[in-house]
């Protein structure tokens, strides 16, 4: 109750309640003895008092140290829930990560779930796409079988085998490419399909330079055609793929997974084994495994696309995981040839020659006469008759050292320019030396003259 309140019921000064109060205690005390005659003006005096003087609600004291008391604990509680929440959150047992799940960050968790989502089906696509390509290109890879008869009553034998594509087919035949080597000295030669099935094989044509060769079969039971691709736009670090029967048929469609690890490598070749290389390839440089038998199989991009024909392998005990593959877009010109002529036409000049540095010095200085200066080149050993060269008047022991502007050190630069860059009556200028006095000649570049067998025998001496 407040003051204002009070005041309205005890106007009179302190001293003079206190008297008033008296009275009617004694004057209710005399009426209590009176008896019940008095039972009405009882009653009064109590409404008397109701209405005067109300009863009081005893106040309860104000207790300030408990409401400080209640204060503090809960500051000192708020502290505590501080201190342990800070202790979770640094030893890792609370986390606030923005992939928490709030109204606030649900649409952020739900879109990066998705995204997880998508990138996880996208890999098991591509990986269905792979095993897909590899599949198709598989069924066009086919086994070689180097069949050989070592005399007139003895039956042929296996005496090698190698891999092959096949690449074409068109009125009831099917073409297969494959490499020289796998084919070289056969006297019948079959081709073991992917599905088991063995066809009889003719052989084309066969190129010792570029390492391939062409058979004909039987289409009848040919279903799938291999798809070629490009090489001249491949990077290192492309996946590659090469397929083939590494150990003969017992291996078949053998499929190794690597990446191309080099491009336009260089690589010497002894094409006729002689023990002496007399020409330079370029090839496509892999890590896929290629082992003895994938000799002419597939080297596929991730499209199931051949982009090459597997061909060597360095097979040097500290080597290992480099092999090499024919690159398909030098391969296709080479191809057709094959096909259609049996062989592959180059530019001719009618030479056979040695390199310089093979030459004793003394005979260098005392029969050839040379300067000092000079010190590479080839040494004609013969001129063909009749040939670009003889007519351009070249003659025995003169020594070439340069055709148009391109040096020349040995047989297999000369055949690399030749063939790279000449065409067939391409003219071209000869620079030589004769009894020690440089001069040049023209000549223009002919149509080979040697047929098949004689190409493969003069390989290394004859140009």
């Amino acid at each position: 109750m407040n003051r204002e309140n009070d005041n309205q019921f005890n106007e009179q000064p302190e001293g003079q309640q206190h008297d008033s109060s008296l009275e009617q205690e004694r004057s209710f005390m005399d009426n209590e003895h009176e008896g019940s005659d008095h039972t009405e003006g009882t009653t009064k005096y109590r409404q008397a008092i109701q209405v005067d003087e109300p009863i009081k609600e005893p106040q309860q004291p104000k207790q300030k140290g408990k409401v400080w008391t209640s204060f503090i604990s809960g500051i000192a509680g708020g502290i505590l829930v501080l201190a342990i929440v800070a202790i979770l959150v640094f030893t890792n047992v609370i986390s606030f990560s923005s992939n928490a799940a709030s109204p606030a960050t649900m649409g952020t968790d739900n879109t990066s779930t998705t995204q997880s989502s998508n990138k996880t089906l996208a890999t098991q696509t591509s990986t269905e796409n792979l095993t897909t390509a590899i599949q198709d290109a598989s069924a066009a890879v086919v086994g070689v079988e180097n069949l050989q008869q070592t005399d007139l009553f003895s039956e042929s034998e296996e005496a090698g085998s190698g891999s092959g594509v096949i690449y074409k087919k068109e009125n009831g035949k099917a073409y297969v490419v494959t490499n020289n080597h796998v084919v070289d000295g056969a006297s019948s030669l079959e081709v073991t399909l992917a599905n088991g099935g063995k066809e009889k094989a003719t052989l084309l044509g066969t190129d010792q330079i570029s390492d391939l060769a062409v058979l004909e079969i039987d289409g009848t039971n040919v279903d799938t055609v291999a798809t070629f691709g490009t090489s001249d736009d491949l990077t290192v670090g492309q996946q590659a793929i090469a397929i083939g029967n590494p150990l003969g048929a017992e291996f078949a469609g053998s499929v190794t997974q690597g990446i191309i690890s080099g491009l336009d490598r260089s690589v010497a070749v002894d094409s006729n084994n002689d023990g002496t290389e007399d020409w330079v390839t370029e090839v496509l440089q892999t890590d896929a495994a290629i082992n003895p038998g994938n000799s002419g199989g597939a080297l596929i991009n991730a499209n199931g696309e051949v982009i090459g024909i597997n061909s060597m392998k360095i097979a040097q005990e500290e080597v290992e995981g480099i092999g090499f593959a024919i690159p398909i877009d030098a391969a296709k010109p080479i191809i057709n040839q094959l096909e259609t002529s049996g062989k592959v036409e180059r530019p001719y000049i009618g030479i056979g020659a040695v390199s310089l540095d093979q030459v004793p010095h003394v005979n260098a200085q005392q029969t050839l006469n040379l300067p000092e200066d000079v010190t590479q080149g080839v040494v004609l050993a013969q001129v063909v008759e009749n040939s670009p060269a003889a007519e351009a008047g070249l003659q025995q022991y003169d020594v070439v050292t340069k055709i148009d502007d391109q040096d020349i050190t040995s047989m297999v630069d000369l055949r690399s320019y030749l063939y790279s860059d000449k065409d067939i009556g391409d003219e071209v200028t000869v620079t030589y030396y004769r009894d020690g006095k440089k001069e040049t000649t023209k000549l223009t570049l002919a149509k080979e003259q040697t047929t098949q067998s004689e190409q493969s025998t003069q390989q290394q001496q004859q140009q």
